[in-house]
């Protein structure tokens, strides 16, 4: 009891707070005792403090390495706040200069500094080695231990060396602490870092403060999220986006739209990189969009929301990085905007990595796929996959509680996957088990025989959504089991054999759809989209008379979800009017004047106030890539080798070209056409669309019969659009 009344009082004189949190004092209590000590602890929890008190009881300088520069900066700045004494805490990496590493080897051996923050690769380092052999060291902390595992969302091979090298340097005890692992990952660590042993503190993962939600992914994802952080004025938060490319465009697009951003990612220079995150940290800017560079360790309490503009590449991700939210126990908004491609894409950019990276990276999404589709309470589905079990039937602050599906009964299914799985001798994945199900004849199903089956076709007339949320939902249930080891095999539970033998209700609710018809329905819907129906059919009428004046089709004009942004955000100049999609500045002055002047009087007559967070200005697009797609074009340089030479297939060099001629742009291909089509079809396919109401391509090869090329009709639409249009 002593032990521990001194063990607050330390805690006062040197960090100011009165208690511990959690399982703190246990953690300090275990390492101080010498033991090997393993914190699984979520993001907010005070993992730093586990390491940061012991360092300042103990004989000798404690190691912690860390894998981020930034991040060893913010927490070394931190730990000096709290001593009068800035030589307490160093950090030693490939940042500093050389004056600057002896000042920190000199203050090691003066016993001055408690604290040394390395990252794995300058420990590896043969100099450094050597001097760590001449230093008393109280113990090593391994931060951020996921990074370990290849099963971890931040996989390091470094990592992997560690132990060897602490082997070499001095035995002291080691205490490894991470913010997300899965049973797998844990594993994966204790026996990486040859502490089988340790003393295990695991504290719950549920945040209950912070507030989950996934959204579909449509073209107006950036107008969404202007209108969310709009709607929570003067609140700190952070957009992770996968690519920097992104980062930087929604910076960009949020600065126009008068919110106050900065991009953040590794390609920038470390003194932008350092200014941005600090302008986050003092509150100069509100918003800091930013690749998952931004964030480990960034001790700042109050961040209100975090959106993911992207959908993350693990679930382990995902948690670290919306526990970012509301560390303080305040409000904590997590929207995440979701669209299957997105993971499709992902799977994509695994090809040509070893096949064992290119399993374990397709499992991961498969668990974020999961999570983001189904219908069951967020909290529930994130907990389970770290390992923890949530008995509640409603949370009460996510999005699938708040607006909950309707229960279906799903017994029959459950006991048809149950006996599948088992005549599947538990040796397959979900997909293989569902094509069996829906009897399905594919290449896999045939080579293995499972057409032969009895269990084949059993639940033929279904679709494989269904099937696939009744596994889901059963795998959540504990009846059935994805061993993530093999690669995700489906496995029958005790539970599952127990419940196959006995059957009890068994209620499922089908699993949110987040497809491209979501995307595609903006551009499709037209008045339904339209914020304003009344002035979209205004609009529409006026661009048929001004069809009739000039003698051209309609959509020549401008295109329905043109019209449909225009009675969403009534933009009345003509600086407005070039941000409105598919307009640019051609088409903006060419026929804009009239629709101006029809949205004016219509905002005016009807005392519309315009909201401002619906008025989403958007960046000119300056892409490298259509700027010298168009220098090409002027150049007369054949369109299939300027394919080539970009590294496009052709029909994606004609997409790139569609997307310049209807925004506005004036080309002239007539030096390709004329090479490859004689006058007389090109003509036939120019009257076509002059008289068709449509442009769509479907109906023009329906139209135009099977004597013309799908790339020649899409090539003559080019030049109709671009003479006629622009």
């Amino acid at each position: 009891m002593a032990k521990n009344i001194v063990l607050t009082e330390e805690l006062k004189k040197h960090f100011g707070f009165d208690t511990f949190k959690g399982n703190q004092e246990a953690i300090i209590s275990s390492l101080l005792a010498g033991n090997d000590t393993f914190v699984l602890m979520p993001t907010g929890g005070g993992k730093s403090l586990c390491y940061q008190l012991p360092s300042l009881l103990m004989e000798g300088t404690a190691i912690v390495i860390s894998p981020l520069i930034a991040l060893m900066k913010n927490q070394v700045d931190a730990m000096r706040n709290f001593s009068e004494d800035d030589n307490v805490a160093h950090f030693l990496n490939s940042s500093l200069n050389k004056t600057a590493i002896d000042q920190v080897k000199s203050d090691i051996i003066a016993g001055k500094t408690k604290l040394l923050y390395v990252a794995p690769e300058s420990l590896t380092k043969e100099e450094n080695i050597e001097f760590l052999k001449t230093v008393p060291i109280s113990f090593y902390a391994v931060d951020e231990a996921h990074c370990i595992s290849e099963w971890g969302h931040d996989f390091r091979p470094e990592y992997r060396r560690i132990r060897p090298i602490i082997n070499e340097i001095s035995r002291r005890p080691v205490i490894a602490l991470t913010a997300t692992a899965t049973p797998k990952v844990q594993h994966d660590i204790q026996k990486n870092l040859g502490m089988q042993d340790a003393a295990v503190f695991k504290s719950s993962f549920n945040r209950t403060n912070l507030y989950y939600e996934v959204r579909p992914k449509t073209a107006n994802v950036d107008r969404d999220i202007i209108k969310f952080i709009k709607a929570n004025p003067d609140k700190s938060g952070i957009i992770y986006c996968l690519s920097r490319k992104k980062v930087e465009e929604l910076a960009e697009i949020l600065k126009v739209n008068n919110i106050k951003a900065l991009p953040y990612h590794a390609g920038m220079d470390g003194a932008t990189r350092s200014a941005n995150q600090d302008a986050f940290l003092l509150e100069k800017v509100d918003v800091i969009v930013a690749t998952i560079a931004f964030g480990m360790g960034i001790d700042k309490p109050d961040v209100r929301f975090v959106i993911h503009y992207d959908i993350p590449k693990s679930l382990e991700g995902y948690y670290q990085e919306t526990g970012r939210a509301g560390r303080d126990g305040g409000e904590g908004q997590c929207i995440a905007f979701y669209i299957n491609k997105d993971l499709l894409k992902m799977e994509k950019f695994m090809q040509g990595k070893p096949l064992a990276e290119q399993e374990i990276g397709k499992q991961l999404l498969i668990e974020t796929a999961s999570y983001a589709e189904s219908s069951i309470c967020r909290r529930k589905s994130l907990l389970h996959y770290f390992g923890e079990e949530y008995n509640e039937d409603n949370c009460g602050n996510c999005d699938n509680c708040l607006n909950p599906k309707k229960q279906v009964e799903a017994k029959d299914e459950l006991c048809a996957v149950i006996e599948t799985v088992a005549a599947l001798k538990e040796k397959f994945k979900s997909d293989q088990v569902i094509d069996v199900m829906l009897g399905n004849n594919t290449a896999t199903v045939k080579s293995y025989n499972h057409d032969d089956l009895e269990v084949f076709g059993c639940l033929q007339g279904s679709d494989a959504r269904t099937v696939n949320t009744v596994i889901r939902q059963a795998i959540i249930a504990g009846y059935l089991d994805r061993d993530i080891e093999n690669f995700g095999l489906l496995k029958i539970t005790a539970k599952g054999k127990a419940y196959y033998k006995k059957p009890t209700s068994f209620k499922i609710v089908e699993d949110n759809e987040f497809n491209e018809e979501e995307e595609e329905m903006v551009v499709k819907s037209g008045a339904a989209c339209a914020v304003d129906p009344e002035l979209y059919n205004i609009l529409k009428d006026l661009r048929k008379k001004l069809a009739k004046r000039l003698e051209l089709p309609p959509y020549v004009i401008f295109q329905d979800p043109s019209l449909e942004a225009m009675a969403t955000t009534y933009p009345i100049s003509i600086e407005e009017l070039q941000n409105i999609p598919g307009v640019g500045a051609g088409k903006a002055k060419r026929y804009g004047e009239e629709f101006i002047k029809v949205i004016k009087t219509h905002v005016e007559e009807n005392e519309i106030e315009r909201p401002e967070d619906l008025r989403v200005r958007s960046v000119a697009n300056k892409s490298k890539l259509k700027i010298s797609i168009i220098q090409g074009i002027d150049r007369k340089i054949a369109l299939d080798s300027l394919a080539e030479s970009k590294g496009l297939e052709f029909g994606e060099l004609l997409d790139e070209i569609e997307a310049i001629v209807y925004s506005g742009t004036k080309i002239s291909i007539d030096y390709f056409l004329n090479e490859i089509m004689d006058e007389d079809r090109q003509l036939d396919i120019f009257e076509y669309f002059k008289e068709s109401e449509s442009d769509a391509l479907e109906d023009a090869i329906n139209e135009l019969g099977s004597e013309y090329t799908e790339e020649e009709i899409r090539l003559m639409r080019i030049k109709f659009l671009s003479e006629l249009g622009n």
